[in-house]
């Protein structure tokens, strides 16, 4: 039933466990009731190679695969989903700039997303579109020697503490899909950029979202990443990657919550007997148990179908839908099985239920998700000839 590892993810993975347990678990529900993101935890994170395992030697990085990446995540996501999207702040600006940036953009960049000494990002959704990427409405007006760019964008991870930004916009609106193009932003030295964080969210409450508004910002013609009109291939690159580690953090709450339910209903006693020995508290301990391990080898087979370089982008979908909605379901039942204390935010369960409901939202709706899927199974059927 367990993936097999090879020792250096292995190594990797229990690296990441000691890490969060040390570092990241003595202040997790202090920094998450006071919304508060404790920069150093990210630059000891970046120290211990944890950004670089998609980065090749050459530019800083470990070169370990995306599956070392995922379980690190997962790890890290056990004790707070909201240090699980660091990984995904870096590995998505770099996995980008390594597949269609030039040979100077990859000397600058790389080597200081991998060590965490700067903060990645990357903007696509907007305030009046989402999964609708073609509806966005920021431009970029090409100049003699650079762009201007002018639009918004919302609900953008790490917008108000981020150095370098993936930025989508279009070059040519009436081009549609073809007409997008993908900048690199320095949001600390870039004039007419301005970010707002948002601060009443459901949860991850120790990630600081925000809005980016953009009025006559310049850009250098050197900061676009790849061509003009390559905007939409960057983005479906980028979230080949990014869609599996949000898996993998909802991976991280599917064990946080099979362990804390463990303890709890090996614990708590009802009319005279522990709990967990109630038929109906076992259905739903059972009901965690499969559909994390069945959402744990679809995460692992299509990371490690990435590495070998056989990936089929459905991989990501069917990995993304299914590890969101039993980590959703995890928490939920959690939730019910601690009884009043899963209501009360003394016992973590709470927060991992407010947390999993992100994971239907981001890197693609589990809608969007069940639409690709949904296509994908008509395509294979009328090519077997049942259609």
């Amino acid at each position: 039933m367990d993936f097999s590892f090879s020792e250096e993810q292995t190594a990797m993975k229990k690296v990441a466990r000691d890490f969060a347990e040390k570092e990241i678990s003595p202040y997790v529900e202090e920094d998450e009731e006071n919304h508060y993101f404790r920069k150093e935890i990210f630059e000891k994170m970046g120290e211990l190679g944890f950004f670089g395992c998609v980065v090749p030697e050459e530019y800083g990085g470990t070169d370990a695969g995306l599956l070392a990446t995922l379980l690190m995540t997962e790890e890290i996501s056990r004790i707070s989903v909201s240090w699980g999207i660091p990984f995904n702040a870096q590995a998505g600006p770099s996995i980008a700039i390594l597949k269609w940036g030039t040979e100077a953009q990859k000397q600058e960049y790389l080597p200081k997303l991998a060590r965490g000494e700067i903060i990645g990002s990357f903007a696509m959704t907007e305030p009046d579109t989402g999964s609708d990427l073609v509806s966005m409405r920021t431009t970029a007006v090409e100049k003699n020697d650079h762009f201007l760019i002018n639009g918004s964008k919302m609900w953008i991870t790490y917008a108000t503490i981020a150095d370098l930004g993936l930025l989508f916009v279009y070059t040519d609106k009436k081009k549609k899909h073809a007409g997008m193009t993908c900048f690199l932003i320095d949001y600390t030295n870039m004039p007419g950029i301005t970010t707002t964080n948002i601060k009443r969210k459901l949860g991850l409450h120790s990630c600081p979202t925000g809005e980016v508004a953009l009025e006559d910002v310049k850009v250098p013609k050197d900061r676009m990443l790849g061509n003009m009109g390559d905007g939409f291939k960057v983005i479906m690159s980028l979230l080949d990657y990014t869609r599996l580690g949000a898996s993998a953090r909802a991976l991280g709450v599917g064990t946080a919550c099979i362990e804390e339910v463990l303890k709890y209903t090996t614990e708590r006693k009802a009319f005279g007997k522990k709990i967990i020995e109630f038929q109906m508290m076992q259905e739903q301990l059972a009901e965690m148990y499969v559909e994390h391990k069945a959402a744990q080898l679809l995460v692992y087979n299509a990371a490690t179908n990435k590495d070998k370089g056989v990936f089929n982008r459905i991989d990501s979908s069917l990995a993304k839908y299914y590890a969101a909605e039993a980590a959703v379901k995890a928490s939920g039942n959690a939730v019910k099985m601690f009884g009043s204390y899963g209501f009360s935010g003394e016992y973590k369960v709470e927060r991992f239920f407010r947390d999993s409901k992100s994971f239907q939202i981001v890197e693609g709706t589990s809608n969007i998700h069940k639409t690709i899927i949904a296509r994908n199974v008509l395509k294979e059927f009328e090519k077997h000839g049942v259609l």
